[in-house]
């Protein structure tokens, strides 16, 4: 690893409760190693070593930024398309100046990369869906209010199921209005020619979705033809013909090989100016229906951001606890499309099994609550195990004797409880729900309360933190403690749980 600024780190080397072992990637602000620890869930992350003060200050201003940038999105956004963080660490080791203060990001275990795939197959058969899955990342991020700014192949990850995410989020930028703000940073192949003699101010580069388009249609091409769709054998001639594209004196080069349908989608993303190229909702439909795929739900309208306020920036600690998810997957969503409806049968499959009878229409519903927070302990297979447990999976209990209101639906949810917990933005809905409460609020209320309890429970607590999580559903976080584990009264309870979790989950995450 010789890479400008990438960090070096020795096999077996300790930080925090993760060991050192194979590198897998490097670039030119960081290095990425495999992490494994003795205890605790997950066993084996990636660690993203960011780099130090061993620089100049003014290299070391803008690496700050960078790394800012990064651990601020993956913070507020937790969508199923984005690799997921688990948390940072910062190293404390003053033997090692060229380590000590580096901050590190425990993230989700990919298999590879696009690039590599591309690398062995230039032309994968799997590459129509996976672009339909790299298209609703950038839905994700374009409704929550941030662009990319580097899409490439490098930067989407393959998943164990062979499910694709977005990752690498160092030049991501949240959008002020129309624009964001990024640093002069970019991969000529991928950049629109727009930016390619854009004026760089204090702030860095103005950016808008539209330049994600333009390098999702760049990728397209590449996919499913394994060529660029601008003339040149290098990318600086490449990067010239992209200039002279955009003054009109250049066309592209679309391969004969393109299917008509995703001509047509290439096309709309690389138009000359930003301002004709297809928008992010159009693009995703599209592209779903060229590669044949399950249309994803439709993003909610809450998703919209808006710039963060003083107030939003202040909330409360318990506020913050409760929004783990503030810009995931809302309410909305899920009621116009339907509880599940478009789930496909494998969805998250390298979280949860698809033979042990979780009904098919909640498992997009299950895998995308439990991804809405970035505690480690509340996984899908936690989540499904709840619900059968509570209900057998059933959305219309109803059990109106349950003293405090009852309780409804397939997570047995007292309507006066579930108020707090209905919306992604950590308030209180305006009116007590009344029944019959649907899945579509049942689930991701369970998913940011389990969240809030599992920061909650004492770190001291000795037992399988999953069951100890479950007992404070029943009861509270408070009397789990003041128990110290699982109270007497909710062992039967807890029991049925830990059956469920072993079924659940997939072999080597039990």
């Amino acid at each position: 690893m010789t890479e400008p600024y990438a960090v070096l780190v020795p096999r077996g080397y300790r930080v925090g409760d993760w060991e050192v072992r194979e590198p897998i990637a490097t670039g030119a602000f960081g290095s990425v190693y495999e992490g494994r620890r003795a205890e605790g869930d997950p066993r084996t992350a990636a660690l993203k070593f960011l780099p130090t003060g061993t620089a100049t200050p003014r290299q070391l201003a803008h690496l700050r930024e960078l790394i800012d940038r990064e651990v601020e999105l993956h913070r507020r956004l937790k969508q199923p398309r984005l690799i997921r963080m688990y948390g940072t660490l910062v190293v404390d080791d003053p033997a090692r100046p060229d380590l000590d203060g580096a901050t590190v990001l425990v993230l989700e275990r990919a298999e590879r990369s696009l690039s590599a795939l591309l690398s062995a197959s230039p032309r994968p058969a799997a590459g129509p869906a996976l672009l339909a899955q790299i298209c609703e990342g950038l839905a994700q991020l374009h409704h929550a209010g941030w662009v990319h700014g580097d899409l490439k192949p490098a930067n989407v990850l393959l998943m164990k199921d062979g499910s694709a995410r977005l990752a690498d989020f160092n030049m991501a930028a949240e959008l002020e209005g129309t624009h964001a703000y990024t640093p002069a940073f970019s991969t000529p192949d991928y950049t629109p020619p727009e930016l390619l003699w854009s004026e760089i101010g204090e702030r860095g580069r103005r950016i808008r979705p539209s330049s994600d388009i333009w390098a999702f249609g760049v990728l397209a091409h590449l996919v499913l033809t394994g060529s660029f769709p601008l003339p040149g054998g290098t990318p600086t001639a490449r990067r010239d013909a992209a200039v002279a594209y955009a003054h009109g004196t250049e066309e592209l080069r679309l391969s004969p090989q393109l299917p008509d349908a995703w001509r047509e989608i290439v096309r709309s993303c690389l138009s000359r100016t930003h301002a004709d190229r297809v928008g992010t909702d159009t693009l995703l439909r599209r592209v779903e229906a060229a590669a044949g795929t399950a249309r994803s739900p439709r993003l909610p309208r809450t998703l919209l951001r808006r710039p963060r306020s003083r107030r939003a920036a202040a909330l409360s600690a318990a506020a913050a606890t409760v929004a783990v998810a503030a810009l995931g997957y809302g309410i909305s969503d899920w009621a116009d499309a339907g509880a599940g409806s478009s789930s496909a049968p494998t969805y998250g499959a390298s979280e949860l099994r698809t033979d042990k009878g979780i009904p098919v229409q909640y498992r997009r519903l299950i895998v995308d609550s439990a991804h809405e927070c970035p505690r480690p302990n509340v996984t899908p297979a936690l989540i499904a195990a709840m619900l059968k447990a509570e209900s057998n999976f059933d959305p219309n209990l109803s059990d109106p004797s349950v003293p405090g209101g009852g309780e409804y639906g397939i997570a047995r949810w007292t309507p006066a409880v579930l108020r707090w917990w209905i919306r992604a933005d950590g308030t209180p809905a305006s009116a007590t729900p009344t029944p019959p409460l649907t899945p579509a609020q049942s689930i991701p209320a369970m998913g940011r309360y389990l969240c809030f309890i599992d920061r909650g429970l004492k770190t001291s607590l000795k037992g399988d933190r999953r069951l100890l999580i479950a007992a404070g559903y029943r009861t509270s976080y408070k009397k789990v403690n003041a128990a110290g584990g699982v109270p007497p009264q909710n062992r039967a309870y807890t029991a049925r749980v830990a059956h469920y979790l072993k079924e659940y989950a997939p072999s080597g995450k039990k």
